[in-house]
């Protein structure tokens, strides 16, 4: 497995992954899935000091991208527009569902803290829905802590749906 920076041709596999999570689960609160558009747009915005990256399979270090399949994904993205919030940022990992169990997701969000630090970002914040225990075991065991609980901020599924909010001083 490779983490590399993610690039136009990944938006339809990164597409997929979140579209899964979209129509079936609330991991996110998003309720349309996205179109190929959305996404080359969504990562346009990830670039630079907020980077989108993926995780592929099959590819050697220091080999250029190829074809080999997007695993999952993750970006930083600016958590408040406000200029106070400037050095904090927030993090997303998804895992496609054939690769999960297997360290992606590790490997994604500690590259994604590696980045954020090299950035000068002084803190992430991790936000999950209440009931993802996998989400929440990946951020606790790469060191950050819950500050806070949301309660039912979302509805899907005909779910009322807490938000717990973790976050890692860098």
């Amino acid at each position: 497995m490779r983490i590399r920076l993610a690039e136009a041709s990944d938006a339809e596999a990164i597409r997929a992954i979140y579209n899964a999570e979209v129509t079936s689960s609330v991991v996110t609160f998003d309720i349309v899935p996205w179109t190929l558009g959305d996404q080359l747009a969504w990562l346009e915005h990830h670039r630079g000091a907020h980077p989108a990256i993926v995780a592929v399979d099959g590819e050697a270090e220091g080999d250029g991208p190829s074809e080999a399949p997007v695993l999952g994904y993750g970006s930083l993205s600016p958590y408040r527009p406000r200029p106070a919030y400037a050095t904090t940022v927030e993090d997303s990992v998804y895992v496609g569902r054939d690769a999960r169990g297997q360290g992606v997701g590790r490997r994604l969000l500690e590259e994604l803290i590696r980045l954020a630090a090299d950035h000068g970002f002084h803190t992430i914040i991790g936000r999950t829905e209440g009931g993802n225990e996998a989400s929440i075991a990946l951020h606790t065991g790469c060191g950050f802590e819950i500050v806070g609980v949301e309660r039912e901020v979302g509805r899907k599924h005909g779910r009322w749906l807490d938000v717990v909010e973790l976050q890692l001083l860098l």
